[in-house]
């Protein structure tokens, strides 16, 4: 078990140290794309209308759920949320994943909440090298963009209500 912990560990720092290095000269949403596993994220940005916002200068830091992430959703949820008529719900949920500024993992250390783009908190906890943001596990950090950075999470984080 341990062994396979390890494993794994070693391929999200490979597949984030090989994001990081094409990743600077292109945006957040191209950065996404190419990496293969955000093509949920990608489809929900562009059923939300909001990839031309995230292609703008910045800075933004972008906690992006991976396609796995997307999965632990309730069934049917994502295919809900990418309706046109739940557009606005779509937005404030993509929103909530985005914060202003270029935040870096060094960065967080003595944060306990950031400010997303649409508003509202989001919590963020460091115990060590590991940092959660709500009950999301960041998994890969610091992957730079012309435009910002993202931080992969292994949860999509739903704002609170009201």
């Amino acid at each position: 078990m341990r062994m396979k912990r390890v494993f794994a560990a070693a391929v999200v720092a490979i597949a984030a140290i090989g994001l990081q290095a094409q990743a600077a000269e292109k945006d957040i949403v191209d950065t996404a794309v190419e990496a293969g596993q955000f093509k949920t994220l990608a489809s929900a940005l562009d059923a939300a209308g909001l990839v031309p916002t995230l292609k703008e200068p910045g800075p933004f830091t972008v906690f992006a759920p991976t396609d796995a992430a997307f999965a632990k959703l309730p069934a049917g949820m994502v295919a809900e949320l990418l309706k046109p008529e739940n557009k606005e719900q779509l937005i404030d949920i993509l929103t909530y994943h985005v914060v202003r500024g270029k935040v870096m993992a060094a960065d967080v250390i003595g944060v306990d909440e950031a400010k997303s783009v649409n508003g509202k908190m989001i919590d963020v906890e460091t115990m060590g090298r590991s940092v959660k943001v709500n009950d999301a596990n960041v998994t890969a950090t610091d992957i730079a963009a012309s435009n910002g950075v993202i931080h992969v999470i292994d949860r999509v984080i739903l704002p609170p209500k009201g």
